[in-house]
């Protein structure tokens, strides 16, 4: 199995971004991460995206793009800006809806779009949040969007999946040919929210070994709140936190 890289979603360090997004890049690659997703380009060109990426060495592991930016008027400029940085990987980062007949109505578009994506040589996926197991009661609207598009995967972010009280090492092996990333970060008990790695509840190296046995090109590092340190020292925590992790898994 190939050791995963490890990139931070930058959304844990949007303020850091909107402030200065070259020293923030620089910041990550400082902490030791081997690339990022993006959630947002704050007003840069995919040019200026990609000599940044090239200047500090780091990798585009994936892109956070709203659905909206991949409706029929919007999809060809996304997806020219996304090949021009690099990237290969298109992840919706939310929907959510009140119907079952609306998330089919959603579940048909993505079809579409997971088609035209791909026919550019990217991918498609979808990122889980804790929504997606409760707002329809006794269904999983995961296992609705799957249905019959082949061509669509999974981000799983295994936090919000814990969150929603889903049993997360069956949940992964029972969808292991559609999960295709994941999101690691920790979960603290009181109040229920995200931490550093190895500072909460959740069992992170079980999460590392599922996926080593999925054989996951990346982890993605997120982390959405704060208690004791800032979002570029949490984020160097992270890191360390779970490259040590990654080593001991893959020794």
């Amino acid at each position: 199995m190939t050791k995963p890289k490890i990139g931070v979603q930058l959304w844990s360090i949007q303020d850091a971004c909107k402030e200065d997004f070259a020293a923030a890049l620089q910041t990550v690659k400082q902490a030791g991460y081997d690339g990022v997703e993006f959630a947002g380009y704050y007003d840069h060109s995919a040019e200026e995206i990609a000599a940044l990426l090239a200047y500090h060495g780091l990798a585009a592991a994936a892109s956070h793009i709203p659905y909206e930016a991949l409706l029929p008027d919007k999809i060809q400029e996304t997806l020219a800006f996304e090949q021009a940085i690099g990237n290969t990987r298109i992840v919706i980062p939310y929907a959510s809806f009140d119907t079952v007949e609306k998330w089919q109505d959603f579940a048909q578009s993505l079809k579409d779009i997971a088609q035209q994506v791909q026919a550019v040589g990217m991918t498609l996926y979808y990122h889980n949040h804790a929504h997606e197991f409760t707002e329809i009661p006794d269904r999983s609207m995961i296992d609705l969007l799957l249905k019959d598009n082949p061509s669509l995967r999974l981000e799983a972010d295994l936090y919000w999946l814990a969150f929603a009280d889903v049993d997360v090492l069956p949940w992964l092996t029972a969808h292991r040919e559609t999960v295709g990333l994941v999101h690691i970060k920790d979960m603290q008990a009181q109040p229920k929210e995200s931490t550093e790695i190895n500072r909460g509840i959740l069992p992170i190296k079980d999460y590392v070994e599922a996926a080593k046995a999925l054989d996951l090109p990346w982890l993605i590092v997120e982390q959405e709140a704060f208690q004791s340190y800032g979002p570029l020292e949490a984020i160097t925590i992270d890191y360390l936190q779970l490259k040590e992790i990654v080593e001991e898994v893959h020794q």
